[in-house]
């Protein structure tokens, strides 16, 4: 992705990966190649979550067990924030723990109220292998967490508990994507 391009514009809309699949539940890989073939799967995965209207995509969500992913995530104040990690650390995740309703691409069309931190710091690097830092507050916050729990092989759902877990777990095993996928 160029300096000033809109991110996706050139990507191609890959298949989601769904809960079930196993490289959801396998921690990815770091990447170790900064070339134009990361690129092209950033680009991708841009494509694919502004398809799927999300706000965070992981790698392994697309199929990929690499450690990316790329967001497009407003705030508690509605900032925006846009970009993408590679070869993510969660390094701070702090404050007061808040339950939301967090929803997943693969899991489509299912939501449960999560315990998330209010503030979040991740440390990587970009595609072209510079070192960043991202801070995230209120719901960037969640979905910094969110999308690092995906490169552990997490989805949210194993944070939730008791009656939320059954019932979640209830709506997954009646889904009908469950058990013929997502059409794309």
């Amino acid at each position: 992705m160029r300096h000033g391009s809109i991110p996706g514009a050139r990507g191609r809309v890959r298949p989601l990966t769904l809960l079930g699949d196993p490289v959801l539940r396998e921690p990815c890989r770091e990447v170790t190649d900064f070339g134009p073939g990361l690129a092209g799967l950033v680009e991708d995965m841009f494509a694919t979550m502004y398809a799927a209207r999300g706000v965070g995509l992981a790698a392994n969500q697309v199929g990929e067990s690499l450690r990316v992913f790329v967001y497009d995530c407003p705030d508690d104040e509605d900032v925006r924030h846009l970009g993408h990690v590679v070869n993510p650390r969660l390094v701070e995740a702090d404050g007061v723990v808040v339950r939301g309703p967090e929803g997943c691409l693969s899991l489509p069309g299912l939501e449960a109220g999560t315990e998330r931190y209010d503030h979040a710091v991740v440390e990587g690097f970009t595609m072209t292998g510079e070192p960043i830092t991202v801070h995230g507050t209120g719901f960037f916050a969640r979905c910094l967490q969110h999308e690092c729990d995906h490169l552990e092989g997490k989805v949210y759902a194993d944070r939730v508990g008791g009656w939320r877990k059954r019932r979640l777990m209830r709506q997954v095993t009646r889904a009908s994507w469950h058990r013929v996928g997502l059409p794309t």
